[in-house]
């Protein structure tokens, strides 16, 4: 296996826009710390919400589906897994807790990796997870005609046990310095997991998890509220893309782990933008469902679809939406832009200056 080098890889990625992500995210963590500490009962909707979220987006990513109402139950501990995929949805469920609830106690390394891989899976065939892959593995991209292009070849899995032990063995002596940022380091760890590609199935989803899990142990918990699975599953070409733009050489040594660290860095920062917009409507609580729909457009500088509107506040239907949008047009104070899938809504900024 090639050797992973996290102090030069950390050195070339401190490019200005990176710098510049970095200390957006310290600025947004600082800030919502200060509401946990005030408003932390406040928070709970956004905890439920975000849980439910999160195990459907990083789920769907891999073609793992149930029916909402099916989801909900089983994140809710409501009802017994059925079939295949819902036993993977439990399993994911009961990580993503154990990881919310345990960070502290859970460090990177083989052996923890291999029992939070066990419990995916505990469900579903019981002895297939908690154990590397036992053959070689590939990741291929299935084209239009049905035909599949390999993209990358992984690690053979003779080398996989200690390929992971290299990894976490360098991570964790990067990430104990501190003259680098965790922030930083996790993606590079990542797409090194993901090139190591250590399992038979449940790589991505075990991706994902690593993600909340180390955020969460180096201080950033804003993945408990807003659900990074989410925001990575509604834009996942650009997931895909970046992994592709990174991986590239890495077995040689050669690759770049910049598209990658770019991107991971910017869906944090969408994250904390998501918080603080939830965050307003939890201090707007009192007004109505559509006086609510208005501040969420009020308070947005950008363009925002009925799918986003609705994805702010869970609570409120579809059909309330819709008329309050079409009341906050025939007043004047949204501009609809586009049409049919595509259509958004933006304030309408001459109002306040009148």
């Amino acid at each position: 296996m090639r050797k992973l080098n996290y102090r030069e890889t950390y050195r070339r990625l401190l490019t200005p826009e990176i710098v510049s992500y970095l200390a957006k995210i310290h600025e947004q963590k600082g800030q919502q710390n200060l509401f946990i500490e005030a408003h932390e009962d406040a928070l709970t909707e956004l905890l439920e919400i975000a849980k439910i979220q999160s195990t459907e987006a990083s789920n769907r990513i891999e073609g793992i589906i149930t029916t909402d109402d099916r989801l909900k139950k089983i994140v809710r501990n409501k009802t017994s897994p059925r079939n295949r995929n819902e036993r993977e949805i439990a399993g994911y469920r009961d990580v993503l807790e154990s990881i919310h609830e345990n960070y502290d106690f859970i460090p990177i390394r083989p052996n923890m990796i291999l029992q939070l891989h066990r419990d995916l899976y505990k469900f579903n065939n019981p002895g297939f997870g908690g154990s590397y892959k036992n053959s070689d593995n590939i990741i291929a991209e299935e084209l239009p005609d049905g035909t599949k292009l390999i993209r990358f070849q992984p690690v053979p899995a003779w080398e996989t046990p200690d390929a992971i032990e290299t990894l976490c063995n360098t991570f964790n002596d990067a990430i104990n310095d501190p003259d680098m940022d965790p922030l930083l380091l996790l993606p590079i760890f990542i797409l090194d997991f993901l090139c190591i590609h250590p399992f038979n199935d449940g790589n991505g989803r075990m991706s994902r998890l690593l993600t909340l899990l180390i955020l969460y142990r180096s201080g950033y918990i804003v993945g408990k509220y807003i659900s990074l699975e989410k925001l990575i599953a509604d834009h996942k070409e650009s997931y895909y893309d970046a992994l592709q733009e990174s991986d590239a050489g890495w077995h040689e040594e050669k690759n770049d782990y910049l598209p990658f660290a770019r991107y991971m860095l910017g869906v944090i920062i969408a994250a904390y933008r998501d918080f603080s917009e939830r965050v307003e409507i939890l201090i707007t609580k009192g007004l109505s469902k559509p006086e609510r729909v208005r501040e969420i457009l009020r308070n947005s500088i950008r363009k925002l679809t009925k799918a986003e509107i609705m994805a702010q506040c869970p609570d409120i239907g579809e059909r309330t939406v819709e008329r309050a949008l079409a009341s906050l047009r025939e007043n004047g104070e949204i501009i609809k832009i586009g049409g049919g899938r595509y259509t958004s809504y933006i304030w309408n900024r001459e109002v306040d200056d009148k």
